[in-house]
């Protein structure tokens, strides 16, 4: 299933893209797109058994907004250099373990709103991202194997960052990570049965209609699955949890200078295979 939030910021409603297209409302079904649905097996049923027997009212999406398709986010984690390409271009040693932060849940905003340039930022940087999203409480899961099956869906994510930020001011990564509007999310969660194999999707972004990263989450270091087990030794992951997996090669950090870094009027599109398309345009903060 697609399921997706729409509306306007803070007063969206859940919803569903149909196998033809047509935009569905669940909000008769279900409050939300959440962590308490993303765990209710019965209650993903009955939203799989209206879409099936075609009784979901349309909706009319001429103008309206997509929102993250997750509502009600507890925390987002991410994997930083988590490919292999991605790794040498940083000029950073291949992880023995993986490297873990933390966004805060409200960098998170639709796919297509507005990212803002930071004040006083100079290296904002691009970053096409798989987000998977958690359906299972995860602690101390065994194995790889046992991670994959505590995963609801997954999304398109855009880690975006501010390298100065986060390399050169000192402390950890997050001054760089958590400035407002860093995380679009969506547009739509894709079930996990849906996805099929997490290792083998592609992920592009282009900056002003040019291509910057196309990657393939086969070259990650750390596939899904062994992600959520790692993290899982660490912190508990509640249905709803976030967690991006990295990004592939093409970033502006590892290019020759002068380094191409986001302003304001540029815009940025992402995708990642079979689970749609963002669009978004920079503005300063």
């Amino acid at each position: 299933m697609k399921l997706l939030r729409v509306g306007p910021a803070g007063a969206e409603r859940p919803a569903l893209l149909d196998q033809g297209g047509v935009l569905r409302d669940l909000s008769a079904l279900v409050d939300d797109v959440d962590g308490r649905l993303l765990s209710d097996a019965s209650a993903l049923a009955r939203v799989r058994a209206a879409a099936a027997a075609g009784v979901l009212p349309a909706l009319d999406a001429t103008g309206m907004r997509v929102g993250a398709p997750v509502g009600r986010i507890g925390k987002v984690v991410c994997i930083g250099l988590n490919y292999h390409d991605h790794a040498r271009e940083a000029g950073a040693r291949t992880p023995a373990e993986p490297v873990v932060f933390l966004k805060a849940a409200d960098t998170v905003v639709g796919p297509h709103d507005t990212v803002l340039v930071p004040r006083g930022s100079r290296k904002t940087d691009w970053e096409v991202e798989l987000a998977v999203v958690i359906g299972r409480t995860a602690r101390y899961v065994g194995s790889a194997e046992e991670g994959i099956a505590h995963v609801a869906g997954y999304a398109v994510a855009h880690d975006v960052s501010e390298r100065e930020f986060q390399i050169e001011r000192g402390g950890t990564w997050d001054k760089g990570k958590n400035c407002e509007t860093f995380n679009p999310l969506g547009p739509w969660l894709v079930t996990a049965d849906e996805v099929g194999d997490p290792q083998a999707l592609g992920l592009r972004l282009w900056v002003n209609g040019e291509l910057k990263q196309d990657g393939n989450t086969g070259e990650q270091i750390f596939p899904v699955g062994e992600v959520v087990r790692y993290v899982s030794q660490f912190m508990t992951l509640h249905p709803g949890d976030v967690i991006n997996t990295g990004t592939p090669a093409g970033v502006a950090m590892g290019r020759p200078e002068p380094r191409p870094y986001l302003r304001a009027g540029d815009v940025v599109e992402l995708e990642v295979d079979g689970l749609g398309r963002q669009r978004q345009e920079l503005k300063d903060a």
